[in-house]
């Protein structure tokens, strides 16, 4: 279906609601003439193993009427039938003619489900068993290296979604580690990085992924490369790479090639894009850190949103109505940001892993029928863990002049309850007193009832009206964590689906790709360049100068 989003029906009236009092609302008021707001307003999510991840939008500037259009809104750009096209294994990513079937991944269930008449369930199903087998070798110390060593240390190498994903979630579920093994990531290709990471391990001890679908990535080729090289100065010989590195891979020639043996291949397919990755055999490094087990568990969690997104009706469909809100501000409020804050010093990389979601799913400008939009698309997501950020731009998020809406995360269990729980118990009253501050505010009455006076008012007065959404488990676990993931991978569906681009390809990610393939050829020459515009040659020869 092709449509132009400002033309519904639906987005003009709620251009009239926001022109009426729309702009105006608050959520402060709002709260003193609705007793039942919270109820009204906050939902509660039960995951496949009982435990409940509380969703709180009632401090947002919404109300019922807002609420309804916006679902009325989705029902006129057919956001239902995009998802079902997805859960069906439908060809939704139109530029690329492919499957956009990373549900499929997490489907524990074991239910048929099809791409091009192939279901693809019992493949999923071999490469999680093949997973399983290889981690529980390495973790048990059944498997060893090539000195009959254990293996104590992974490197995974790759790039984008075969770095965020991994790296997030064990940064994440660090407290369900192997107290034997720990895992490291090489992602940049700046050489200090691989240097780095690989100067205190021990190669007789390290096993190293390769990450990469088509095996062709050039930073991650360059990267592999070097740790290639790096073991080879110790094992010396090349028939102990076996032992010693995998590949999270479909190119069997490629990886074979490079001299890993295809046994220790772990494959997916097209229809995987890479940010939405981690679930597949790139979640390898995942596996041995955590144990199959617990990552068995991080996909029910998922698995158990995406049945609730796809069989809730709209109304109480949570990540469709995050998704809603987030348009409301986005494309009528102007808002051009949205801050994710965990309280959670384990997932200090979880807003890296949801800006390349984002950003690289819906930074589009233009539509499905190939036309540049006349309307504000992506969101720029930015956040660090709290309270740290507290110290650093809340400063802007409570009275800067830009509307920022605001999601915190928090726990309710801690997996550090140490000192009779009192850190955490701090960490929640920063939780709660974050969010009802840049509600509430603070008006010059109340500043001067504290006792300032003259010119020094209007510097501690507070609009407020600043929204956030409030996102509460009982413990950041496994499921927890699938569960979070999926919640956000179908808010950024839901705000592409409203927007009628295609939030699964990246061809702006190619761009600079391709020409650095041109450049670093050059780069090679000790001759002056005399191509390029003159800034880009200028740049190109002073450093070939300095080099």
């Amino acid at each position: 279906m092709s449509f132009v989003p400002t033309e519904l029906p639906a987005w003009k009236e709620l251009q009239e609601i926001y022109d009426s009092y729309g702009k105006d609302f608050s959520s402060k008021d709002a709260f003193s003439k609705d007793a039942d707001r919270y109820e009204k307003f906050s939902k509660t999510f039960t995951n496949f193993d009982g435990s409940k991840i509380l969703f709180d939008y009632s401090k947002n500037l919404i109300d019922e009427k807002i609420v309804a259009k916006l679902i009325e809104l989705a029902k006129q750009a057919n956001v239902e039938k995009l998802r079902d096209q997805m859960f069906a294994g439908d060809k939704i990513n139109t530029t690329e003619n492919r499957a956009v079937y990373h549900v499929a991944l997490r489907n524990r269930a074991n239910k048929p489900m099809y791409v091009d008449g192939v279901n693809v369930a019992p493949e999923v199903d071999s490469v999680l068993q093949h997973m399983k087998e290889f981690s529980e070798k390495v973790r048990s110390g059944e498997w060893k290296g090539y000195t009959g060593k254990e293996i104590t240390d992974i490197v995974n190498i790759g790039i984008g979604g075969s770095d965020l994903g991994p790296v997030m979630v064990t940064e994440a579920l660090k407290p369900y580690a192997h107290p034997r093994i720990s895992v490291h990531f090489v992602s940049n290709v700046d050489g200090t990085h691989i240097a780095e990471t690989l100067k205190p391990l021990n190669p007789e001890t390290t096993l190293i992924l390769v990450a990469s679908k088509t095996f062709t990535t050039a930073e991650t080729v360059a990267n592999a490369t070097s740790a290639k090289n790096w073991f080879l100065k110790t094992a010396k010989d090349e028939s102990h790479i076996a032992k010693h590195f995998a590949a999270l891979s479909t190119n069997a020639e490629e990886v074979s090639k490079f001299g890993i043996d295809t046994a220790n291949m772990f494959g997916f397919e097209s229809w995987v894009g890479g940010r939405y990755s981690v679930w597949s055999a790139i979640g390898l490094s995942v596996v041995l850190y955590i144990g199959y087990e617990n990552f068995d568990n991080f996909l029910k969690g998922a698995e158990a949103v995406d049945r609730h997104f796809v069989e809730t009706p709209l109304e109480e469909n949570i990540p469709l109505l995050a998704g809603l809100i987030s348009v409301w501000y986005n494309n009528f409020h102007k808002a051009q940001t949205r801050l994710v804050a965990p309280f959670d010093q384990y997932f200090h990389r979880f807003p890296a892993y949801l800006q390349q979601l984002s950003m690289e799913s819906n930074g589009k400008s233009v539509n499905k029928a190939n036309v540049f939009t006349n309307y504000e698309t992506g969101v720029i997501l930015f956040g660090e863990p709290t309270t740290n950020a507290q110290h650093s731009f809340f400063q802007l998020v409570h009275q800067g002049t830009k509307l920022i809406p605001s999601d915190f995360l928090l726990a309710a269990q801690s997996h550090n309850p140490i000192e009779n729980n009192k850190h955490q118990r701090m960490l929640a009253s920063n939780f709660f007193a974050q969010a009802e501050a840049l509600m509430q505010g603070k008006n010059e009455d109340q500043v001067k009832a504290e006792g300032t006076t003259g010119g020094l008012v209007p510097h501690k007065t507070f609009s407020g009206d600043r929204p956030t959404t409030s996102i509460l488990a009982q413990k950041f676990t496994p499921a927890a964590l699938g569960a979070l993931i999926a919640y956000y991978e179908h808010l950024t569906f839901t705000e592409g689906a409203i927007w009628n681009i295609n939030s699964f390809d990246q061809w702006g990610v190619e761009l600079g790709k391709v020409l650095a393939k041109v450049i670093v050829s050059e780069l090679e020459d000790e001759t002056p360049v005399k191509t390029h515009d003159s800034s880009t040659r200028g740049l190109i020869n002073q450093f070939k100068n300095w080099a």
